[in-house]
């Protein structure tokens, strides 16, 4: 027997106006032919048309593509729609159902996102609540659980998000074009996603249990110094002592643009291969990336500098490739949400920005800390003032003793390094020679050669 939904009911499940919902009806997207009489499914259904709202498509457009039977949105319209069917609830009615205080109930949905529906969670989220309360009555400090929860929530959206993009890039997208009719996309998608799902759950306990392996190391590591009387007393929960280094991509933003985004991402590619391979190899962690940048930490310098040392090197020997710039510091900064942040971060990135190309700059407090480091000169340079910085600073250039020679010429629209048999064309302008990666490159430089004579600056 269909269970039927009056306008009242529906708009307390779903936190939508009466009339906003009875214009949805009247377009066919939700309701019965019954004026003013909805279904169970017309929960989930709201949910969707009102986020796609959001997203800046506008109601006639969502009705004419949900009359659609070829388009893909129909399908998501009857299947999402039975998904999200679930009653909502105030973040005060989810409180009082899972034992906990309004306000604390209100900062769990702001730190983890679950109440992305006007603040209003359901069942499932309720039942979350009641675990958060498990933890907090265990004794877990509500800060701790709070950075935690957000952790997962971020982590956990990348995880399925990626899925679901690389369907509709990868494989969606290619049938799309090839001609074949929506139903078989579907049904595509939907048999390769059937295969796919009991392989979800193990994997993120295969990846927890990896991560969970190294975050036991590193926790050991913490405690030894503690021990041992190596670590000094932190001034707040979370404060660590780390080596905090920087690394990018000299003129990227004119090779981008030179070489198109397609291109520049497999650039992009190669360097995120080459960090992470010298990264594990020197102990250290990537916390994060934005663009052609990467922050690394290192529990010591010694490592800190062997993996700066290394991407120099790679970088230098990767065949039509941009060079580097690496800064790096050491000292304390705080630890939160698997981020860190504090005055020392800013100190290296400020130093990472001061490097030229090819150049590795590090602080006087890395340098006291691995001046011994065999097979590595440190160059003292003269103090400098920082951008954003008060104090004058004190920096050093690491170079290996004997490193390699490599030849190579700038193409000076791109700024791409090339070696020998690399070179795509050369260019006499002035009484110089100028060499390019590619055509692209050299009519760029023809067109207007006084944009891009003399040295690339650094960005």
């Amino acid at each position: 027997m269909t269970d039927y939904l009056t306008s009242e009911e529906l708009s307390r499940m779903t936190n939508e106006p009466i009339r906003r919902l009875e214009l949805w009806q009247s377009l066919g997207l939700i309701g019965t032919e019954q004026e003013g009489v909805y279904l169970e499914r017309d929960i989930g259904r709201s949910r969707l048309v009102h986020d796609l709202l959001h997203y800046g498509i506008d109601v006639e457009t969502i009705a004419n593509t949900a009359r659609d039977p070829d388009s893909i949105f129909f399908r998501f319209l009857e299947e999402m729609g039975f998904n999200r069917s679930q009653q909502l609830f105030s973040v005060e009615e989810a409180a009082a159902k899972a034992g906990l205080p309004d306000d604390l109930v209100q900062r769990l949905v702001l730190a983890t996102g679950i109440g992305d529906h006007g603040e209003m969670v359901d069942e499932e989220d309720i039942k979350f609540l009641h675990s958060c309360k498990i933890a907090l009555d265990a004794g877990y400090p509500e800060e701790a659980l709070m950075q935690t929860l957000r952790v997962y929530a971020d982590a956990m959206f990348r995880v399925a998000e990626i899925a679901n993009r690389s369907a509709h890039f990868y494989m969606h997208q290619p049938m799309r074009d090839a001609g074949i009719p929506t139903r078989d996309i579907v049904d595509r998608l939907q048999a390769t996603g059937d295969k796919l799902e009991p392989l979800v759950e193990p994997a993120l306990l295969y990846f927890h249990r990896k991560g969970a392996q190294r975050a036991e190391w590193d926790d050991m590591l913490m405690h030894l110094e503690e021990e041992a009387g190596l670590a000094e007393k932190p001034d707040a929960p979370g404060q660590v002592r780390r080596a905090v280094m920087f690394v990018d991509l000299v003129s990227f933003t004119p090779l981008a643009e030179a070489m198109g985004d397609v291109r520049a991402a497999e650039v992009l590619d190669r360097f995120g291969t080459m960090v992470r391979r010298a990264v594990q190899r020197c102990h250290g962690r990537i916390v994060k990336q934005i663009g052609d940048a990467f922050m690394i930490v290192f529990s010591e310098c010694y490592s800190a500098v062997s993996c700066g040392l290394e991407l120099e090197e790679r970088a230098s020997a990767e065949p039509q490739f941009p060079p580097l710039r690496v800064g790096l510091h050491w000292g304390p900064v705080l630890y939160r949400e698997g981020d860190y942040i504090g005055s020392n971060v800013n100190v290296a990135s400020r130093v990472a920005e001061e490097a030229h190309r090819h150049q590795f700059l590090l602080t006087d407090e890395v340098r006291r800390r691995a001046k011994i480091y065999e097979g590595v000169e440190f160059i003292r340079l003269d103090r400098r003032r920082l951008k954003g910085l008060s104090a004058e600073v004190e920096l050093y250039e690491a170079r290996a003793v004997n490193p390699a020679e490599v030849e190579r010429v700038t193409d000076p629209v791109c700024g791409m390094e090339l070696g020998k048999g690399e070179v795509a064309s050369r260019l006499t302008w002035e009484g110089c020679e100028y060499s390019f990666c590619s055509d692209e490159c050299l009519r760029r430089f023809v067109s207007a050669p006084t944009l891009y004579v003399g040295p690339p600056a650094a960005e």
